[in-house]
């Protein structure tokens, strides 16, 4: 299993730090090009995305980023809600100077992209929604998210390598794709003063998204997905927790132009755990 430095090494590739209205966001940058922004999952960081920045950078100006409150992005005392994220990717945006970019989410990265296209349509190109729908789960997808909320406490509450082991091991279908050197890079990144708190606040925030009906009504439902006119790559697995196959079925009825592609081999970071078949898909998508 190639390792994050690895998969960087030879790169031409910098680790840098952009005022996104205020908030200093970091950001993984290499090639030239459109801009493409890659966006984690709840409680991820830029690091997910180490697989498939070499690749993408042949074609694009690729900016995998710590969304605000994560990795080592500013944590502003904000509530995490939708909202927040829209207003910080378009704050982003505006900071490097894009009128239109590419996004590709996965999980609450997806939900971001979604949400972003709809109240910014004019600034967006195409978006990529990686194991993340904007509709709410079934009954076994609720109880994949309820062990999601307590693997995230446990993780949080005191981060030791197993915690985040366990957390981590939430997101892939296989064993072995949790390598030592993840483990220690999301510890690292959890034992910052008041990283994990933050990030436990974010974990609660992003299920209500899910989870709550009042909050849902706003955020998670088909209208919305009415409501995202440029084309969408639905780039789901075959193993999703939380929301599984016929979600994301459902989902590609919603949107006017979206296509679906399933892996099979990979779980909530397919980007991770399939990497030469996520960037193939994930590139002709993009370029075509």
């Amino acid at each position: 299993m190639t390792s994050i430095w690895n998969a960087l090494q030879g790169v031409p590739l910098r680790q840098t730090f952009i005022n996104a209205g205020g908030v200093n966001t970091r950001a993984l940058e290499a090639g030239d090009g459109p801009a493409l922004i890659f966006l984690h999952g709840t409680g991820g960081h830029a690091e997910a995305y180490a697989r498939n920045i070499e690749v993408h950078a042949k074609h694009f100006h690729v900016y995998a980023i710590d969304m605000i409150g994560h990795g080592y992005s500013d944590m502003p005392e904000v509530d995490y809600g939708p909202q927040t994220y829209i207003n910080f990717l378009k704050d982003f945006v505006n900071a490097i100077g894009e009128e239109k970019v590419y996004i590709s989410g996965e999980s609450l990265g997806a939900q971001v992209a979604a949400w972003f296209a709809i109240q910014h349509p004019d600034r967006v190109e195409k978006i990529v929604m990686n194991t993340g729908m904007l509709l709410p789960p079934d009954e076994l997808g609720r109880q994949d998210f309820i062990e999601f909320r307590e693997l995230t406490k446990k993780a949080t509450g005191l981060p030791t390598r197993d915690a985040i082991r366990q957390r981590l091991r939430w997101l892939v279908h296989e064993d072995h794709s949790i390598t030592d050197e993840l483990v220690d890079a999301r510890l690292a990144i959890y034992q910052q003063p008041g990283r994990a708190e933050t990030v436990n606040k974010i974990g609660q925030a992003s299920l209500a998204t899910l989870v709550d009906e009042n909050v849902a009504k706003q955020w998670t439902h088909s209208g919305l997905l009415e409501q995202i006119h440029c084309p969408v790559l639905i780039l789901w697995t075959r193993y999703n927790p939380g929301q599984r196959v016929p979600i994301a079925e459902e989902g590609a009825r919603y949107i006017p132009d979206a296509e679906l592609v399933i892996l099979e081999n990979s779980a909530h970071w397919p980007q991770w755990e399939e990497p030469e078949l996520f960037n193939q898909v994930h590139l002709a998508f993009l370029l075509k």
